[in-house]
């Protein structure tokens, strides 16, 4: 075999390894970069049942009544007790309706949770609006302290010439709470002002 010809078989080899290289780069970064992307695109179609997030109420009321029921889970983990205050109400398009779910630790020790939440039918979430929700962050609570958290919502009046809502007549909007990743933190004047038992 020629000199020349070693040379190019080592340079193609190269190329090809380069190329192997950068291949695997990019497919790593589509990796990390698809959970944001699927997030954005479930938010922006309501894909799964992803609910709405709307900045004002809508504009007009429409003309169908729709029932929403309230569903609460938590995680093993967590030692929450958290339920809904009204099992169901019946929600006319376009109206904005407030709900509150109860929710109470039951632990000694402070601790935290996150939502994870959609709707049922998943058709619904791209019409199911939220003005207002503790699902947006982060919930923390104290050892025993029980709170109300609100979930202002409307259901789009658009759904009404929606043919895939036509037949739709109950939406079971669904929380689940998970223990959050970050442990909660005591501070130093937490622990300065906290009594004594």
């Amino acid at each position: 075999m020629s000199l020349d010809r070693t040379q190019t078989k080592t340079k193609r080899h190269g190329r090809g390894a380069g190329l192997l290289v950068l291949g695997a780069a990019a497919m790593l970064a589509l990796s990390f970069a698809s959970v944001p992307l699927y997030r954005a695109f479930c938010a922006a179609t309501g894909f799964g049942g992803t609910t709405q997030v709307a900045k004002a109420e809508p504009g007009r009321l429409g003309e169908r009544r729709l029932t929403v029921r309230f569903d609460a889970n938590v995680a093993r983990d967590l030692p929450w007790r958290f339920e809904p205050e009204i099992a169901k109400a019946a929600v006319r398009t376009g109206e904005t309706t407030t709900v509150y779910y109860k929710v109470t630790n039951l632990s000694d020790h402070e601790t935290a949770g996150v939502a994870a939440y959609n709707v049922s039918p998943d058709q619904a979430g791209a019409y199911f609006d939220k003005l207002a929700c503790f699902c947006f962050s982060e919930q923390r609570l104290a050892a025993h302290e029980s709170a109300e958290w609100p979930v202002v919502f409307f259901l789009d009046p658009a759904l009404e010439a929606d043919e895939a809502m036509r037949r739709v007549e109950e939406v079971t909007l669904s929380y689940s709470f998970f223990p959050s990743k970050t442990a909660p933190a005591k501070t130093l004047s937490e622990a300065a002002t906290k009594p004594r038992s």
